[in-house]
């Protein structure tokens, strides 16, 4: 997959539980503070989108696994993709490593969503097309040797 944003955190105290482990409610905050600084890079910073347009990205799906425990003073990179890019929602894969250690990742569905009516709404065109530009290019399908298969 191609990786479209990455970005580095620093594990804080104040994010991690009493043995310095980091404790996962403080991790989906990191990501959401990710995910912003995602947007503002593609040129629709929240503060603006939010305020002045009435609309956001809320999440509507998030999946984590955890494959190590990451600690107080970890410096984490986390990798964002674009997925998917739907009429009204945008699917992302956020890969988390600490040096070259996987610690965790995400699948992600966010959806423009009409702030004063609480509505899904479609993607405005310039921001559709942004995000489709940062989607990896399809891989096309391959066919087995010998040609087509017939299904059952």
């Amino acid at each position: 997959m191609t990786v479209c944003f990455t970005t580095d955190r620093m594990l804080h105290f104040g994010d991690c539980d009493i043995s310095g482990t980091a404790y996962y409610p403080a991790y989906l905050n990191i990501l959401n503070g990710v995910v912003e600084e995602f947007w503002s890079h593609i040129g629709w910073p929240w503060h603006e989108i939010i305020w002045k347009e009435r609309w956001g990205t809320p999440t509507v799906h998030l999946s984590c696994d955890f494959s190590k425990p990451s600690f107080f003073g970890d410096k984490l990179t986390f990798r964002l993709t674009v997925t998917k890019v739907g009429k009204s929602s945008v699917g992302l894969q956020h890969t988390i490593h600490c040096g070259d250690e996987h610690r965790w990742s995400v699948t992600q569905v966010l959806a423009a969503s009409w702030l004063d009516k609480h509505t899904s709404m479609p993607w405005p065109p310039e921001v559709k097309a942004k995000l489709e530009s940062l989607m990896a290019p399809d891989v096309p399908e391959r066919r087995p040797v010998g040609g087509p298969q017939t299904q059952i």
